[in-house]
């Protein structure tokens, strides 16, 4: 027997080859991730408009913008520290120690120390704890769900590769180490991992857009404001006041915060449905996805072995015999069972024609046992009736026959047939003798992991809403084209190899990702083992299974399902889809508010009045009465047909030019009637008095703007009041509030208000219906412009 590395051997192959473990690529540091959260532009121009309010003493305003910093900066801190973490459960799956043969002994090794031509000892229970070629076995069976996602265990023979991080299932071995670390298939996995690139979500993309635009508009305006007050003869203090005013009025110091609650309630309805989001823009991006590269087992399919057709004179006598012939044993449910799946899939329909294993071994008791093993493709069972009961391969089992229930030749034709259709063929045949021959054939059994019935209706709906369907697995082509069909996923005119990729290596399933990138298009990729980390990693949306996953592609997912179940996906995009549009109503709401503020603001400077806005009105409007409403918006239900439309091209803007039309038309008009309101008030009252008028009429006036927001194309009152309740509340709450600030001397001081009486606010009535009457003219007269 051979002896194994020396000690010595040992020590030189671990100073020269280093430590067999899976090593992290560098991560960025905290600095690096805060210093992050600091490059948008809408936080770029809050930080100068902190900074000058902090040099003119302004310290209550001042604080209330870094609050808004600090709170945006965090949550975008917290969400990029959680997906720094993917490799690192890599070294879970590793084994901590390792039994090997070193100096002719058998001693038990720290899992890092193995070197290659280490000699492996493995027995059931073993994690494998490196690449290692097979030199004696029997009958060996492995787990290599890690690598591949497939859960049934894998027999192996001598020569044959066993793989670091695998489980034995049964049987021992003796192996010799071949690759160790890195250069495992498991280091080659982490490598691929750490170079699968993160990219930008679209509504990231978008958002950062529309901050440029806004940064673009701030230092615009407050160049102007510069001119004009220069030759106005203002001085630098009064400019000064005038920019922090603009530089918070063109920002939307909500919108952050909007779209995060907007995500987190994505979340908490997608996990309603068994969708459970770990990364927070997922959610919006699950809405743009146009294909999805998914797994066969247990997601398309229900996970779970199952008799589907029997080939016999008798399928009673079938079932029985092939009972016999079974290690596994079923739970007191008779649902399921425990050992080998092919086996519990006979002892379940054995079950329902009236067959238990326990009867079987009671009445007829088993004598003797030959074992499955992969050269020789069979089990054989003695009992006591002195009769032999096999089960194997068909074309190993039909060599050993005498005789034949049915003409061979059907045997074959009809093997074929299963086969084809994508089901594993066992032959099941009986001996009078405790020996392999002279036996008689009964019958065929085809057993495969059947379709789940919702993933079929899932399908067709991810076809009608536009979506490509993938099928990407580790099973055999024949198998896996089976199952497409049977799905739907393949139509009679789409060629199989565009739409089912069989045998897929990790290498092969990430350029497949990238390979639809390149054509443009958003991908969602789902996976289990292993392997699928790097993909998973590389797509939009990598998607992890709850329940056969292992913690890799928990930790590189963006999501996982909780009950491994492809409908699952399509309920998510349906949430997804229906989350980018509220974030674009109150993307609008909030924008045609600060648009509004910006002329109202502008406006005064130009005609030679004093600010109508003070910076502490236009924080307030935009953190209270213009983000409250808003966030509301983020909560209208899902439309039924959002499922009926086709993706939304990555091109396609959150704030396209139908939206800019209004939102410039809504909020020039506001602007316009706002300035004639002040302009009038100053004729006859205090600045004060006649800013108190303009910052109710403001505040009351977009948040009645906020029901018209609800739909770019419905009246109002059509789109159902009752559904979004909390809006109602919001608007009630807010607006007593807002008179509230009138009456008390606190609130007078800090925002620089006066009183105002029942008659003052009966007066404002008018004003406050003005941008919701914009909005809803222009949805009665679009129709009409569009004809033409």
């Amino acid at each position: 027997m051979n002896p194994g590395l020396t000690s010595s051997e040992a020590a030189e192959k671990l100073k020269q080859s280093g430590f067999n473990e899976i090593k992290r690529e560098k991560k960025r540091s905290l600095w690096i991730l805060i210093w992050a959260q600091f490059k948008s532009p809408l936080v770029v121009i809050l930080i100068i408009a902190c900074g000058i309010s902090l040099f003119l003493g302004e310290g209550m305003q001042a604080t209330a913008i870094f609050a808004i910093l600090f709170l945006n900066a965090f949550i975008g801190f917290f969400q990029e520290y959680r997906a720094e973490n993917a490799i690192e459960a890599l070294k879970g799956i590793t084994a901590p120690r390792a039994r090997v043969l070193r100096d002719g002994k058998q001693i038990v090794v720290f899992a890092r120390e193995i070197v290659s031509e280490d000699l492996l000892m493995l027995e059931a229970g073993d994690i494998i704890a490196a690449d290692a070629k097979i030199i004696e076995s029997s009958n060996l069976q492995v787990n290599e769900a890690v690598l591949t996602g497939e859960s049934f265990p894998v027999a192996k023979a001598v020569s044959d590769i066993i793989y670091m991080g695998t489980a034995v299932t049964t049987g021992t071995a003796l192996a010799q180490v071949s690759q160790t670390g890195m250069k495992t298939e498991l280091g080659k996995i982490a490598h691929l991992l750490s170079s699968a690139q993160e990219q930008a979500t679209p509504l990231q993309i978008q958002l950062a857009q529309v901050g440029k635009s806004l940064l673009l508009m701030c230092l615009s305006v407050i160049a102007v404001i510069a001119v004009i007050g220069f030759f106005q003869g203002l001085s630098g203090i009064d400019i000064l006041l005038f920019s922090v005013s603009l530089a918070v009025a063109v920002v939307p110091e909500g919108l952050p915060a909007i779209v995060t609650v907007a995500l987190a309630l994505g979340v908490q309805r997608m996990s309603a449905r068994n969708a459970l989001i770990r990364k927070l823009p997922s959610v919006e991006t699950l809405g743009s996805v146009t294909v999805i590269c998914t797994d066969k087992t247990g997601t398309l399919t229900t996970g779970e072995m199952r008799v589907r057709e029997l080939f016999a004179k008798d399928h009673v006598e079938l079932l029985r015999v092939a009972a016999s012939c079974c290690d596994a044993e079923l739970n007191e449910d008779g649902l399921s069972g425990t050992g080998d799946s092919t086996e519990v899939a006979i002892l379940l329909a054995a079950y329902e024609r009236g067959f238990r294993k326990e009867n079987i071994e009671i009445k007829n008791p088993r004598i003797s046992t030959v074992p499955f093993d992969s050269k020789r493709r069979l089990m054989s069972v003695y009992r006591a009736d002195k009769t032999s009961y096999i089960k194997g391969a068909l074309e190993n089992l039909i060599p050993l026959c005498q005789t034949f229930a049915m003409n061979q030749d059907e045997f074959l034709k009809s093997a074929e047939e299963m086969a084809e259709r994508g089901l594993r063929v066992l032959a099941i045949a009986t001996g009078t003798t405790a020996e392999e021959k002279n036996l008689t054939l009964i019958g065929l059994i085809g057993i495969n992991d059947p379709p789940r019935s919702e993933a079929v209706l899932a399908i067709r709906e991810a076809r009608v809403a536009g979506i490509t369907p993938i099928m990407i697995t580790g099973d055999n082509p024949k198998t896996a084209g089976a199952i497409a069909r049977e799905l739907g996923l393949v139509t009679e005119n789409e060629s199989l190899d565009d739409r089912v990729h069989a045998r897929a290596t990790p290498e092969q399933k990430l350029m497949l990702v990238r390979s639809w990138k390149e054509k443009g298009a958003i991908v969602a990729m789902t996976g289990d083992g292993v392997n699928d980390a790097p993909a998973l990693r590389e797509a939009h949306i990598g998607i992890a299974m709850g329940k056969s996953g292992t913690e890799v592609t928990r930790q590189a997912a963006d999501m996982i399902l909780a009950d491994d179940n492809f409908a699952t996906i399509i309920s998510a995009i349906k949430e997804g889809r229906g989350i980018f549009t509220n974030i674009r109503k109150a993307v609008c709401y909030l924008l045609v508010g600060n648009f509004a503020e910006v002329l109202i603001v502008m406006g005064a400077i130009i005609l030679g009045l004093p600010p109508p806005l003070l910076a502490a009105h236009l924080l307030w409007i935009n953190l209270v009465t213009d983000a409250l409403p808003a966030l509301t918006l983020v909560a209208d239900p899902v439309s039924a047909d959002v499922m009926k439309e086709k993706p939304r091209a990555t091109t396609e803007k959150i704030i396209g030019l139908p939206e800019w039309k209004s939102i410039v038309i809504t909020g020039s008009v506001e602007a316009l009637v706002m300035l004639v309101l002040y302009w009038y008030l100053m004729q006859g009252q205090e600045v004060v008095k006649a800013r108190s008028f303009v910052f109710t009429a403001v505040v009351f006036s977009q948040m009645l703007r906020s029901f018209g927001a609800r739909s770019m194309t419905q009246i109002f009152w059509k789109v159902g009041a009752l559904s979004n309740l909390w809006l109602i509340g919001v608007v009630v709450a807010t607006g007593c509030i807002q008179l509230s600030l009138h009456f008390f001397l606190l609130s007078q001081k800090i925002f620089s208000l006066s009183p105002l009486t029942i008659r003052d606010f009966i007066f404002l009535i008018p004003f406050s219906f003005i941008s919701l009457s914009v909005v809803e003219f222009s949805k009665i007269i679009k129709p009409y412009f569009n004809r033409v």
